[in-house]
């Protein structure tokens, strides 16, 4: 029972241990609000879907100091995610812009859904107007033999 507690322990405390540790926050608090608000727009290249503000990978760590000492030295926010941007490239946004190669995964997504819904209605309204195929007539034979079976 006290591994079961220990276990759930520490799936409780792991996200409240995750972001920003007490040695990598800055002392002006603009420019730690600045810098958490560019680390929760950073993926981690690590972790995938996590932003390096919620990451304890050590990666996650690097990026949030690389983005803390590029601000300390003055750069825009811009010019701290063009940065990294160029560092790590695009994937490290997590959401990518929308131009060039990217605007056709932004595109391509509501196209198929109205392509396959335009092809659901197409399939639909031809199946409502089909007619059914006629049921074979029976021969004489079959007629009299179905009749004799149906007497018994």
């Amino acid at each position: 029972m006290r591994r079961f507690a220990l276990a759930v322990a520490l799936c409780l405390a792991g996200p409240a241990l995750a972001g920003p540790q007490p040695d990598e926050i800055l002392d002006d608090p603009a420019l730690e609000t600045r810098a958490r608000a560019i680390s929760q727009e950073l993926r981690c290249v690590v972790c995938r879907n996590e932003s390096i503000d919620e990451s304890n990978a050590p990666l996650a760590r690097d990026m949030r100091l690389l983005v803390r000492e590029r601000l300390v030295e003055g750069d825009s926010d811009a010019e701290v995610m063009e940065f990294l941007v160029a560092r790590y490239g695009e994937f490290v946004l997590l959401r990518p812009r929308m131009q060039g190669a990217n605007l056709v995964l932004w595109v391509s997504a509501p196209v198929m859904f109205l392509l396959a819904l335009g092809a659901a209605v197409v399939y639909l309204r031809r199946r409502q107007g089909a007619q059914e195929p006629a049921a074979p007539r029976l021969t004489a034979e079959e007629e009299a033999r179905l009749k004799e079976l149906l007497r018994d």
